[in-house]
């Protein structure tokens, strides 16, 4: 299974298309995005070509592909202009044996993980920096894509893939590989 993990878009048209036509060069199963879709939030600046009603328009053409959850700047109203669910704050599914638990990052997160049990993967977004990295004393593995729109502390405008037992953090900017963890399964 391929999986196009990103986080954060906050409104950016000019973001969402960058990363929708990564999404048709790797052709992913799923995209699954950890929130924050449609506004920028209090303190944030406005991202590039902030227009969050084009924004969801242009996420909505991917509709039948997309898995999301609710980011601490998604809300009810957002749900009216997208056509896929936002509201739940967390997703589980199963890659290659292993438990992916998906939620944004303002309630779980590594430093406060939900239950998980060894080789579990938590996915999540929220700081807007990526990362992958084990915790947990080694029993689990966190996975960032950062910020598509609004990154941090000197990071990338990124997203994440996930294929076989390979997981990589992409630059939208470049088509680079960020950070890659070929046994990101523990």
């Amino acid at each position: 299974m391929r999986i196009l993990i990103a986080s954060d878009i906050h409104g950016s048209a000019f973001w969402t298309e960058k990363l929708l036509e990564r999404a048709e060069a790797e052709n992913p199963d799923v995209m699954l995005l950890l929130g924050d879709l449609l506004y920028h939030g209090p303190r944030n600046a406005l991202p590039k070509e902030y227009d969050p009603a084009r924004t969801a328009e242009l996420l909505n053409k991917s509709k039948n592909r997309i898995l999301c959850v609710k980011g601490n700047c998604d809300s009810e109203v957002d749900q009216c202009v997208l056509d896929f669910p936002i509201m739940a704050e967390y997703a589980a599914m199963y890659v290659n044996g292993h438990r992916l638990y998906a939620t944004h990052g303002d309630k779980f997160n590594k430093e406060n993980p939900p239950l998980l049990t060894q080789g579990d993967v938590l996915l999540n977004g929220h700081f807007h920096v990526p990362e992958i990295s084990l915790f947990n004393t080694g029993k689990n593995i966190c996975i960032n894509p950062g910020s598509v729109s609004i990154p941090k502390g000197g990071s990338a405008h990124s997203f994440a893939l996930i294929e076989d037992n390979v997981v990589s953090i992409m630059s939208l900017e470049n088509s680079g590989v960020i950070a890659s963890n070929d046994k990101w399964l523990v």
